[in-house]
């Protein structure tokens, strides 16, 4: 939620004031998509990736915003917790050596902000879940000092009404309780935008639907939480459950939670902003001064801006945005399920496979998403959510037969998901070296059932074998993955292991 807002209290009339606004702002986009207002294709993609400051014991530094203030660069920036940040990547076309580019840029970037952040004692890692992390680091007390996190914390703890109860069923169990979102912090992800006309909206975002849980397989780097080994990929429970508005009672009338799947394939984008306002109060009843239907009337462009704080409130995995750029109002597709992470290498392979995938799947004749019910592919979410490189997911039976089949994640992406990447990306204008080698790094994963998630667990259970304490291994883990994360090398082909006799802990 990027938006700027300040901390303030509501009365009984802001919410009906605020809910007036958005039904204007949804007429407002309504109109501007009869009036087929939007940008013109560009192929533009953006790139945000959210971090961890951890030091040299790979425990968590609640530092933000003392090194922001050194790093100094518009490009970085607060994210919920003291120990997070986030970096933005500026919009890139997608063609010729893009994912080069786009790699060189986040090295020159995260290697400035690391040595910034050195300065203070504490280092940049991108990862899921930072497996040292405690039930202590993750208290209100631990919210960045922004007024948009103070006051969104406190509007759905007021919604809800009582504590957050965790409970997360892998393979191994946790439950506790939180009295504030502060455990969503320990979730970081790589969001991936790509700005689609109306037109082809509906199509790129079914397709991204469809994926989300082949991208989680080949991904996931999120087994830890809290010293428990969770599900392969434990982000999206964690943050199911620790922004859940809804008290047992609601969940059991089936209210839908503000993270969410969805639950239908769309033909418009416009089906998502009004599910958005159907489904869900307001969090941040904040109304602008805009009347949108009267800028519209002069000729203008209206900002939504209430529509665009609500739909900053509900958090789907593949989320519509609306945004303005150089007075053109445009459409993006903002992909939310990967997590951070191992290395530079491995977050490009994971873009260049989503952005191919989604290009040649929007593109079919006969589209998955009308040959695979909406239900099996949150239900494979699921599957690869808890069991990673090694989850089973239902497809579409290639051929006359029609229905679906239930094949192994790492055999349908590397059989059948990354060719239609490679076409994807030929589609896109993507030169073949680039292609060849950021496809080569996720087919590898699929060939040797690697990924960060399943070097984090076999390494920690080494340790473990070396007689270190749970702590201790996972903190070691944690030393490990950050030297090889900066070495840069695809974690596929990350040994094992700790590199040496570690001192018992």
């Amino acid at each position: 939620m990027g938006e700027k807002v300040v901390a303030g209290r509501f009365d009984l009339s802001d919410r009906q004031h605020y809910r007036d606004k958005l039904r204007q702002c949804l007429a407002g986009l309504e109109r501007l998509l009869a009036e087929k207002r939007f940008d013109r294709p560009k192929n533009l993609m953006g790139l945000e990736i959210e971090l961890n400051l951890a030091g040299a014991d790979g425990m968590p530094r609640m530092l933000n915003a003392q090194v922001l203030e050194r790093i100094a660069s518009r490009d970085f920036q607060t994210e919920l917790a003291m120990f997070n940040l986030e970096v933005n990547i500026a919009p890139h076309r997608l063609g010729g050596r893009v994912f080069d580019r786009l790699a060189e840029e986040l090295r020159t970037s995260l290697a400035y902000a690391d040595r910034k952040a050195g300065e203070l004692d504490a280092g940049i890692m991108m990862i899921g879940i930072l497996p040292t992390l405690d039930r202590d680091d993750l208290v209100s007390s631990n919210l960045s000092d922004v007024d948009r996190y103070t006051l969104l914390n406190d509007q759905i703890v007021a919604a809800r009404g009582e504590d957050f109860v965790l409970d997360i069923d892998g393979v191994e169990h946790l439950t506790c309780t939180s009295k504030s979102i502060a455990p969503e912090a320990a979730c970081t992800s790589v969001q991936l935008h790509l700005q689609v006309t109306p037109a082809r909206f509906a199509d790129v975002w079914n397709a991204a639907q469809a994926v989300a849980a082949a991208q989680v397989a080949v991904g996931a780097n999120s087994p830890f939480l809290f010293g428990r080994e969770l599900w392969r990929e434990s982000r999206p429970p964690l943050f199911t459950q620790s922004t859940d508005t809804r008290p047992p009672e609601l969940q059991a009338q089936g209210v839908r939670p503000r993270t969410w799947f969805g639950e239908r394939w769309i033909s418009s984008a416009y089906d998502l902003f009004e599910e958005n306002l159907r489904y869900y109060p307001a969090l941040l009843p904040i109304c602008d001064e805009e009347d949108p239907l009267q800028v519209l009337d002069e000729g203008g462009v209206p900002s939504l801006a209430e529509l665009v704080l609500h739909n900053g409130t509900v958090y789907r995995w593949n989320r519509p945005v609306y945004g303005i750029a150089d007075g053109v109002p445009h459409l993006r597709v903002e992909n939310r399920v990967l997590p951070a992470g191992p290395t530079i290498t491995d977050v490009i392979a994971n873009a260049a496979f989503y952005y191919g995938v989604i290009r040649a799947l929007a593109e079919e004749p006969r589209p998955v998403w009308t040959r695979l019910p909406f239900e099996a592919a949150a239900a494979n979410f699921d599957s690869a959510c808890r069991h990673g490189i090694d989850a089973r997911l239902k497809w579409p039976r290639r051929g006359r037969y029609g229905g679906t089949t239930e094949i192994d994640a790492a055999t349908l992406v590397r059989d059948e998901l990354l060719p239609l990447a490679e076409a994807g990306l030929d589609a896109w204008g993507v030169e073949p070296a680039d292609r060849d080698v950021y496809l080569g790094v996720v087919e590898e994963r699929c060939r040797r059932r690697a990924n960060g998630a399943s070097w984090q667990s076999a390494t920690f259970h080494r340790a473990l074998e070396q007689g270190l304490s749970r702590d201790a291994a996972l903190a070691a883990t944690t030393r490990r993955y950050r030297d090889l994360m900066h070495l840069g090398d695809p974690v596929h082909t990350w040994p094992v292991g700790l590199p040496e006799a570690v001192p018992l802990g």
